[in-house]
């Protein structure tokens, strides 16, 4: 039996990769500090450990403990938009903290690492992005992810630690933390109806993406180490037909029978096309077909609708306010002022 670490396995995409890790006859340890994730979240017949990966003293104890086959590195704070204000909060997370898993993975032989990374490497104007492109990361999460897979890439050369890199982008789906109002739209979209607000959109709408349905993505991460030319390889992996922020909208309100009302706020800084080219990933891993936008989001919807909807804590801890949302600063003080009171 493998044993396998899957980092942020309470989370949304680890807990889905974790099950099927399991459903492939690992003994799966989840590493989660549950700061974005839930413990419900968590599949049955994973040991759950709490704590961080900045934590590198039980990082080592860990795989001391187990000696790993192979690790699931999922744990990190996803939100592009909020990274350009929380830079040392990002790179802390998202960089130090994986950091800290490849040194156990080489100190503790490893057989494969596999990261997470995510399309906000590629930047501006390279859609549809295949993985021989140049990365040109355009905000601070994605500069902090393009510098774990050089990490690793030395870290092969230096120490001969295999690695497999997948460049996943706009996952949704069930387990979802729909409450966080900085990350993954399809989750504040349905967070909102539930809360009967409008659903806001920055800027006019037609920034454009390719939303990925989580049944799509976590399997082909769990079989990646036994996948015949996988290993220390970079997969872009997710769907291929981009749709605007305004027709995903209408999507969703459409499959949880509501009606379609939207609030425009100012526009932010961000990439406003971006998909990718997946011919890579489905000849490695023989992808015949995908879920369509309609089918995932209402699988999606009702799972939310089931679940109600959620509150999540306003991030205060901001290190720049320069240039930020208005809405995302609004909530910032009024959650300080509430705090203070």
């Amino acid at each position: 039996m493998e044993n396998s670490l899957v980092t942020g396995g309470a989370g949304f995409i680890g807990s889905h990769v974790a099950e099927q890790c399991i459903r492939l006859g690992h003994h799966v340890v989840v590493l989660d500090d549950l700061s974005g994730g839930f413990k419900d979240n968590i599949p049955d017949g994973a040991e759950f450990v709490k704590g961080s990966i900045l934590d590198f003293e039980l990082i080592d104890e860990l795989f001391r403990k187990h000696k790993f086959t192979y690790l699931y590195h999922l744990a990190a704070y996803a939100a592009e938009g909020l990274s350009h204000f929380i830079k040392r909060f990002n790179y802390s997370n998202n960089l130090i903290g994986s950091i800290n898993l490849i040194n156990a993975s080489v100190n503790y032989h490893v057989k494969c690492f596999i990261f997470t990374s995510s399309i906000a490497v590629y930047g501006e104007n390279q859609s549809p992005m295949t993985e021989e492109m140049l990365p040109n990361p355009e905000d601070s999460y994605g500069i902090a992810k393009l510098a774990c897979e050089q990490e690793l890439k030395v870290s092969k050369k230096m120490f001969g630690l295999d690695y497999i890199i997948f460049r996943p982008h706009n996952v949704y789906g069930e387990r979802q933390n729909i409450g966080d109002r900085y990350r993954n739209v399809v989750g504040i979209f349905m967070n909102q109806i539930l809360k009967n607000d409008p659903m806001t959109i920055f800027g006019d709408g037609e920034q454009r993406r390719a939303f990925t349905y989580i049944g799509d993505v976590a399997p082909v991460i769990a079989q990646s180490p036994q996948t015949c030319g996988a290993i220390n390889q970079t997969f872009n992996v997710g769907a291929d037909t981009p749709y605007s922020v305004n027709e995903l909208a209408a999507a969703i309100a459409k499959a949880m029978g509501a009606e379609l009302r939207l609030q425009y706020l100012d526009a932010r800084k961000e990439v406003q096309i971006a998909f990718s080219d997946h011919a890579k990933v489905e000849q490695v891993f023989k992808i015949l077909r995908k879920t369509s936008l309609d089918t995932g989001i209402r699988r999606m919807a009702a799972w939310a609708i089931k679940h109600g909807a959620r509150e999540s804590k306003v991030f205060t801890d901001i290190e720049i306010n320069k240039n930020m949302p208005a809405s995302w600063l609004r909530a910032i003080k009024t959650e300080e002022a509430r705090v203070q009171a």
